[in-house]
Parts: structure tokens; C-alpha cells; sequence
């Protein structure tokens, strides 16, 4: 054998991948995002609120910039300064003013939006402003309804049973999805979806609405079933919505921000979808069952 020619015993094994599960995630590196995530997110709500003002116009600031630039490879310009600028004015507005603030926020940053895109020129201008207008609105304006949740006298509880139903959505979905998964939900925009993830999802969520709104918001049991009923399909729709338009704009993840998860939008389009469909919900029955 020749010495330019390593032996067999000689060669090194190759490097072994990081450990990826069925939906082809880093598993171990999405376990410990979202440990952190969890850790912040408790914290925030029960320490002081307002922490989790910032924390989350931080995310969805994030999540307005990732979506205009997966936009770009469709060759459309978002605005980016007035719509993150727009995503903060919406949230504290939102969270210190209440829901006609929100929408007034919203309308001047559309206005905002044209206004700047205009001064640029006319070219193209059309397409960019439609899309700066829908990021206004997708992820900013949905999720400023988070926001009114939790500037509620009772808000630390209500956001945090909105965070939890919505998470007891995609983990339901999640676990049912791969251990009994066999009939696809929407193939053609997420093959991995099933129905029986849905169901799972649909279980989940109606599990922690209950006790979520029996022991921190201190309501009746229906009032969380109801919750957990409607949320799991917002859920549901806000991630097909996602991989909708993730998979017009050919992209596997908006961004690889969080290790194990892809983007921060990836893990906010069940949420923006959620918040409004869970505000409404909270706001309507809780007076009637106290």
C-alpha cells in the first residue's frame, strides 16, 4: 500500500451530524432556545410586566425585519425604518393606550410607510408599500393584541395563558403529529401536518386553557375550553399562513436567529394569528362568568 494512501484503521470516521428529529430540527439545540425563551418569558410576566413589553417588541421588530428580507428575494423593497418604527409605536401604544391607539398607531404607520417608500420614487413603489403595509400589519398590528392582554389589571395571566395555549398547540401538534401522523392536513404548504397533529393540538389546548384560566385567572372551566377550542385552529392557521408564504418566497426558515427553530417569525406565526382570537375571547366571557 502506498504511504501517500491511508490505511483503512487510519482514516477518521466522519463528523457526526447534530442530532435532528423527525421534523428535521436540531433537537437538542431547540430544547435549550426554548428552555432560555421559557425562563424569560416567566420572569418577565411575573417580575415586572412591562419587561415583557420590551422582550416581545424586540422579537416582533425582529420578526418585521426578517420577513423584508426574505421579501427581497421576490425583489420587493420594504421600508424597513418606518415599519420597525411602526412596530414599537403599535405595541407601547397598544400596552399604555388600549385598542383604538393600536389601530390609530397602525394607520399612521401606513401612513408612514408611503410617505417614505414615495420619496424614493414611483418605480416599484406600489409593490414595496403593499408590502410594507402587510408587514405592518403581519407580524405588528396581530401582535399588538398581545399587548393589550397584558396591560389588563389581571395582564400577566392573561399573556401568559395566551403564550401557553398557543404552545400547547405546537406541542400537542407536535407530539401527536409524529407519533400518530398519517393523514396530511395541507401537503401542498405543509406536508408534515396532519390531521391527527391537529387533533392533538386541539387537546392540548383545551387542557392548558383550562387550567390556565381555572388557577391564574381564577374563571370557570368552560371559559378555558372555549380559549383552548379557538385557539388551536388560529394556531394552526397562523403556521400554515407562515409556510404559505415561506414557501412562495423559497425559503425553509425567515432566518436562522434561533438555533434549532430558524427565525423568530417561525416560532411568532402561531402567536400574532392567536393573540387577537384570545383577547377577544378573554374579554368577552371572563365578565360574564365572574
Amino acid at each position: 500500500m502506498s504511504a501517500t494512501q491511508p490505511s483503512p484503521e487510519t482514516v477518521p470516521p466522519p463528523a457526526s451530524a447534530p442530532a435532528a428529529s423527525r421534523a428535521g430540527r436540531n433537537l437538542p439545540a431547540a430544547i435549550g432556545v426554548g428552555l432560555v425563551l421559557g425562563a424569560l418569558i416567566i420572569l418577565t410576566h411575573f417580575w415586572h410586566k412591562e419587561l415583557f413589553l420590551v422582550l416581545a417588541t424586540a422579537a416582533v421588530s425582529v420578526g418585521c425585519w426578517e420577513i423584508a428580507q426574505a421579501l427581497r428575494r421576490k425583489g420587493i423593497r420594504v421600508p424597513v425604518f418606518p415599519v420597525v418604527l411602526g412596530c414599537v409605536v403599535q405595541l407601547a401604544a397598544a400596552f399604555f393606550l388600549g385598542e383604538q391607539a393600536l389601530i390609530v398607531a397602525f394607520a399612521l404607520t401606513c401612513a408612514l410607510v408611503l410617505m417614505w417608500r414615495g420619496s424614493e420614487g414611483v418605480t416599484g413603489a406600489a409593490a414595496d408599500v403593499g408590502a410594507g403595509v402587510f408587514v405592518a400589519a403581519y407580524p405588528a398590528l396581530l401582535a399588538g393584541f398581545s399587548m393589550l392582554l397584558l396591560a389588563a389589571p389581571d395582564g400577566a395571566w392573561r399573556s401568559f395563558t395566551f403564550l401557553c395555549v398557543t404552545a400547547a398547540s405546537d406541542v400537542g401538534g407536535y407530539a401527536v403529529g409524529v407519533l400518530a401522523g398519517r393523514h396530511p392536513m395541507a401537503p401542498r404548504i405543509s406536508p408534515k401536518k396532519t390531521w391527527e397533529g391537529f387533533a392533538g393540538s386541539l387537546l392540548g389546548c383545551i387542557i392548558v386553557g383550562i387550567l390556565c384560566v381555572t388557577l391564574g385567572l381564577h374563571g370557570p372551566w368552560w371559559v378555558g375550553a372555549v380559549v383552548g377550542a379557538l385557539t388551536a385552529p388560529a394556531a394552526t392557521l397562523g403556521d400554515l399562513f407562515e409556510s404559505a408564504v415561506k414557501r412562495d418566497l423559497g425559503v425553509k426558515d425567515m432566518s436562522n436567529f434561533l438555533p434549532g427553530h430558524g427565525g423568530l417569525m417561525d416560532r411568532l406565526d402561531s402567536l400574532v394569528v392567536s393573540a387577537p382570537v384570545i383577547w377577544a375571547t378573554l374579554a368577552l366571557l371572563l365578565p360574564i362568568a365572574r
